[in-house]
């Protein structure tokens, strides 16, 4: 397909006259907008901040007939280069349009514009005694649209869910300035295709959501967590089956392998004694008469940790939380640079799967941090190095590669989360036939392949 090069004084009159103050042409804030969290970089001619539903069909209709690329971004913190712009064209930002139109309590519902912050969202919707389950970790980064665009999952996924769950209808303008409207309020309907589903982990290559109708759940009364240690990740995983294997399913377990535990030691204060190697961090939530039950049933299935510690409500636990926060930020004792992973692998292959990594990694003079959401089986496989290092680069992009290799033979996913961006050759695990079409699918919706090319499948 042959793009647009350059913007015309002609394309940049329409933008100014379709977006008012809407649009910026400086190389300074085009420069910001040109990379991502992966902080791979590609070439920006302007960024664009629609304020409502028919600014962005004007400017689809546009950009179709011109053959202009369109990114759609919400707030750059992908991954996998999923916002970078991998062919030169126009960033359309989503943080023009972040009004929170309702939250019913009594349908259990909200509408939402895409560019809405994930935690700003929770938070209101906590206020009036109502529940939005998908939480990433980077919540307060993150806003609802770039949830739904890569499927975002999170820590509470193993009892809620991800985001696909949670979306019942939407809004999408297609490249042509077409507006399709998807599923409703309603918490069940069956007729005709679930195209609102396409939508959930399209990465931005179908359309641009514009409003955002999601499910809501009642508000548990409270919720409790529970810090455990052990000797080896082998004895925390074994541990953990025990915890399923009574019945018991929590809002959200991780896991800590022993690298993870030698970093913060390195990075701050720990109140577990040394013979800890490994941690298993629960959380269990419900009404305030049976949480204590829960977690004395939790911990009745934890007896062969060396150490356990427990919190009640969000104060108490948001200090045990904040072990599992410290994780990202003090890798970096390990090296100046990252790649990170997030695969996810079958539950019962989760320590069979994180040793091999491990091995593959020692193998080429690197250390594995392993960690994530061991309830759902998903993997932040991450390695530190020196970029400036050739051999130690090298090292760890072999090594990354090698791990990609080893998740499909587990019979796992290159991505739980993250999705596949401009980062991740997704061909290495969809077959030939579902891969090509997926790839008409995309036809259908965006025939000359301007929206955000080379992206995810």
């Amino acid at each position: 397909m042959s793009y647009a090069t350059e913007l015309t004084e002609a394309h940049k009159t329409f933008l100014k006259d379709a977006l008012g103050e809407g649009v910026n042409f400086e190389p300074e804030v085009t420069q910001i907008y040109s990379s991502d969290a992966s902080l791979r970089t590609g070439k920006v001619f302007a960024v664009i901040w629609p304020a409502n539903t028919e600014q962005v069909r004007k400017v689809m209709a546009w950009a179709d007939a011109e053959c202009v690329v369109i990114h759609p971004r919400g707030r750059g913190t992908s991954l996998s280069g999923g916002c970078v712009p991998t062919v030169p064209g126009i960033v359309l930002s989503t943080l023009g349009m972040d009004r929170i139109l309702d939250i019913s309590i009594t349908d259990f519902v909200a509408e939402v514009e895409p560019g809405v912050c994930t935690a700003t969202f929770q938070s209101e919707c906590e206020k009036l005694g109502v529940f939005y389950p998908p939480d990433p970790a980077s919540g307060k980064a993150t806003s609802i649209g770039g949830n739904v665009s890569t499927c975002a999952g999170g820590l509470k996924a193993v009892k809620y869910g991800v985001t696909r769950d949670y979306v019942l209808g939407c809004d999408v303008v297609l490249p042509g300035g077409g507006l399709l409207k998807l599923g409703g309020r309603t918490h069940k309907d069956v007729i005709g295709l679930d195209m609102t589903r396409f939508m959930a982990g399209s990465e931005g290559t179908l359309g641009i959501l514009t409003r955002l109708i999601l499910k809501l759940l009642p508000k548990p009364e409270s919720s409790a967590s529970v810090l455990a240690g052990y000797p080896s990740l082998d004895a925390a995983l074994i541990s953990m089956g025990k915890v399923f294997a009574a019945g018991i399913l929590p809002t959200a377990v991780e896991f800590m392998n022993e690298t993870v535990l030698d970093i913060l030691r390195q990075t701050g204060e720990i109140p577990w004694p040394e013979t800890v190697n490994s941690l298993l961090l629960f959380q269990v939530d419900g009404c305030k008469e049976t949480l204590p039950l829960e977690v004395a049933r939790l911990g009745r299935q934890l007896d062969d940790s060396l150490w356990q510690t427990q919190g009640v409500g969000a104060a108490e636990e948001n200090k045990l939380w904040a072990y599992r926060r410290r994780i990202s930020a003090g890798s970096y004792v390990l090296g100046p640079d990252r790649i990170g992973g997030d695969m996810a692998v079958p539950r019962g292959q989760l320590l069979a799967a994180v040793r091999r990594f491990e091995e593959i990694a020692h193998n080429n003079g690197k250390r594995l941090i392993a960690f994530g959401h061991a309830g759902d089986g998903n993997i932040h496989a991450n390695l530190h190095y020196d970029a400036s290092d050739p051999d130690d680069k090298r090292r760890t992009e072999k090594t990354h590669h090698e791990l990609d290799d080893a998740v499909l033979e587990f019979g796992g996913s290159i991505s739980g989360e993250h999705g596949g961006g401009c980062l991740k050759d997704v061909g290495r695990q969809l077959g030939e036939a579902e891969h090509a079409m997926m790839r008409q699918i995309r036809k259908v919706f965006d025939p000359k392949g301007i929206l955000n090319p080379n992206k995810g499948y």
